[in-house]
């Protein structure tokens, strides 16, 4: 019986990363964004270039508030500028590794209500799709579990407070 040759697996194992050299902090902001449709409340979803679906959000710029980020992000993500940010919902955090920087970035959520017409929604060039959901659809494919709690305290307020 020929011996197997576990060298070629080997090289599977051995990939090494390369060491954290630094540890970077990022501020973004962003907002879940909501509009009354024909079944019931909506929210918009993009999806980005590894297929997961989340919320717009994007770097807090110098001289910007996370709120005027939030605002700019979803007109730059979602082509939508009629906006009505409602409140602050929550902040979620996030780390993940770039080659040797380890990145924790701290996201500022609001509610938003997208206003006028909101099916002229238009996707940026790098995300591969943008879609409104109806409320339980989007819970079940937002990818983030912390994004999916602040959808759940945003429907709450958008019913107690009758938005």
């Amino acid at each position: 019986m020929p011996t197997p040759k576990f060298n070629k697996f080997k090289q599977y194992f051995n990939r090494s990363k390369p060491s954290i050299q630094e540890i970077v902090r990022e501020a973004t902001a962003g907002g879940i964004v909501y509009r009354h449709g024909v079944d019931g409340i909506e929210i918009l979803l993009i999806q980005d270039i590894k297929d997961r679906w989340t919320i717009p959000k994007g770097h807090i710029e110098e001289g910007e508030t996370a709120q005027q980020t939030a605002r700019r992000e979803i007109g730059e993500e979602a082509g939508l500028h009629n906006l009505e940010i409602l409140g602050w919902l929550g902040k979620i955090h996030f780390r993940y590794r770039r080659v040797d920087k380890l990145v924790l970035m701290t996201t500022q959520i609001y509610l938003v209500k997208a206003l006028g017409d909101t099916n002229k929604i238009k996707k940026e060039e790098i995300m591969n799709d943008i879609k409104w959901f109806k409320f339980h659809d989007a819970l079940e494919v937002v990818e983030y579990e912390d994004i999916g709690k602040l959808m759940l305290l945003a429907m709450k307020k958008i019913r107690q407070e009758n938005l």
